[in-house]
């Protein structure tokens, strides 16, 4: 497999959540506690940041334009003219937005999680674009990477502190018959953020893992490909073919942290991925 390579050159503290906007041909990522929404633009090169008033935990883009933002105390909508609306205002004290993700039919699933870790403080929620919440898990400590096989019918879902990634049977929608499919093994690091590409294989970002993994459908270990920064945190595929993994990494935590901690890093050629639905709200 190709080795990876620099995409941004950066210092995020936590970056997170990769995700092609393709509309815009571009990739969007955050630093959730530096407050900063990235886009990056592969053709050109052309780079923006923007800070937002709170902790952001995900970025994805709106069916109609614009994006939505899972945020510290809620879920807001960017217009594309640059306006700002809270979509669901919820704010809990010690409380934060996580990783989040946009089911194929249009809803966001956005997770959260308590500052301090604590156990169980954390949720899973489905958002429609009415504003209609409906919390799917409620005892969740670090609400993680989300994903959907390529049918739809499968939900993948990392509870990072658990070491495992998990998988669902989608009911419309709703999910049932959690249970195992795969675990990371002592020492390997914690899984973060995954994608799922069109071979239905799960890719997870292994956090103090310094690597990302691909697991087959059946929850075999496939791939490992080694990264330089020890706290790899998302992954997703981009660029106009949908054939490179862009990963993000963070350098909160760390004493002497890798010169690449904190840059967005892609890994050329990786596999095919699957067209991301934007949220229909």
């Amino acid at each position: 497999m190709t080795a990876y390579e620099v995409a941004v050159r950066a210092e995020a503290t936590l970056g997170e959540g990769p995700t092609w906007d393709a509309a815009g041909d571009r990739l969007l990522w955050i630093d959730i506690l530096g407050s900063r929404l990235h886009t990056y633009e592969p053709a050109t090169g052309r780079r923006t940041v923007r800070t937002t008033e709170q902790h952001i935990g995900a970025v994805k883009p709106r069916a109609g334009g614009g994006l939505v933002l899972n945020l510290r105390d809620g879920v807001g909508l960017l217009d594309p003219d640059g306006a700002f609306r809270w979509l669901y205002h919820e704010p809990v004290p010690g409380r934060r937005a996580n990783d989040a993700a946009v089911a194929p039919d249009g809803a966001l699933w956005a997770g959260t999680m308590r500052y301090d870790e604590a156990p169980g403080g954390g949720t899973l929620s489905r958002l429609t674009g009415d504003g209609t919440v409906d919390v799917v898990l409620d005892d969740v400590t670090v609400s993680n990477g989300t994903g959907w096989s390529p049918d739809g019918r499968l939900m993948y879902y990392v509870d990072t502190p658990t070491r495992r990634i998990d998988v669902f049977d989608v009911e419309g929608t709703r999910v049932t018959g959690r249970r195992p499919l795969a675990e990371i093994e002592e020492g390997a690091g914690f899984p973060d953020g995954l994608t799922v590409d069109a071979e239905g294989c799960v890719w997870v970002a292994l956090w103090d893992g310094g690597a990302v993994r691909r697991y087959t459908p059946g929850g075999e270990l496939d791939r490992v490909v080694a990264l330089p920064a020890p706290r790899v945190t998302a992954c997703a595929f981009g660029g106009t073919d949908l054939r490179d993994l862009y990963v993000t990494t963070a350098r909160v935590g760390l004493t002497d942290p890798h010169p690449l901690a904190g840059s967005l890093l892609v890994i050329p050629g990786a596999g095919q991925g699957l067209p991301q639905p934007a949220f229909a709200g």
